[in-house]
């Protein structure tokens, strides 16, 4: 099985790239920094050397750069299984002072990459008559906080993207499930004075994602909503 996944070097993306490698999926991969691909295909490469990586650095808040990772998607797997929109950027702040342009840049980065890369990949899962398009949001597109700003307004336009693909694609033999994380330990969380007992671990959202690939073709998961143990921070 082929799968794509974008901003897929850390947190959440890198996880799913891990589980998805020790299972056999063969991987398009993308994020912004060279570097950090070049060592996440190393590391799938150990992890299992019998896939296929191929790897384009691209800043999917620009259309035209999810243009080019799209056909170069599309020019290396013949198929395309599996669509992973996990390609996010966050940053708090209240609407009302918060800096002027971020919701601009939310909206970009959060919602537009998923659209533009959906539409240039769905003509070849309607060819197929199969395919699982999976958008990562978040509970902050489910219920708005403090803090949540331009972020929280970007994931909840996720959620109405994907509620509507969802509804367009279903007779074409296509699936669209969507995955709202709650507060999840990566990288922008060291030196937080969070305890990382208290959020959860990207593989715990890897493993859900993982779990939408075993279903039968008659059955769709359309929502995963996870929260660490003791809720919401």
């Amino acid at each position: 099985m082929n799968a794509i996944i974008t901003g897929a070097t850390k947190g959440i993306g890198k996880a799913i790239a891990v589980k998805f490698a020790k299972e056999g999926m063969n991987l398009c991969v993308c994020s912004r920094n060279v570097a950090d691909l070049d060592a996440l295909k190393e590391a799938l490469q150990r992890i299992n050397s019998k896939i296929e990586i191929h790897c384009l650095a691209s800043d999917l808040s620009k259309a035209d750069e999810v243009e080019k990772f799209a056909n170069f998607a599309l020019s290396v797997f013949e198929r395309v299984d599996i669509l992973v929109n996990n390609a996010g950027y966050f940053v708090p702040g209240d609407i009302h002072t918060e800096e002027a342009g971020l919701l601009e840049m939310m909206i970009q980065t959060n919602l537009y990459s998923a659209y533009h890369l959906s539409r240039a990949i769905i003509p070849k899962m309607k060819e197929q008559q199969n395919g699982l398009i999976v958008n990562i949001s978040s509970v902050a597109g489910l219920q708005a906080y403090p803090q949540g700003g331009s972020y929280s307004i970007s994931k909840f336009a996720l959620t109405g993207f994907s509620k509507n693909l969802r509804q367009e694609l279903k007779t074409f033999g296509i699936k669209v499930s969507t995955v709202y994380p709650g507060a999840t330990y990566s990288a922008s969380w060291a030196g937080s004075g969070i305890d990382p007992e208290r959020i959860m671990e990207a593989n715990d959202v890897a493993e859900s994602v993982w779990s939408l690939t075993r279903m039968s073709k008659n059955a769709v998961v359309e929502d995963i909503v996870l929260r660490p143990q003791l809720g919401d921070l």
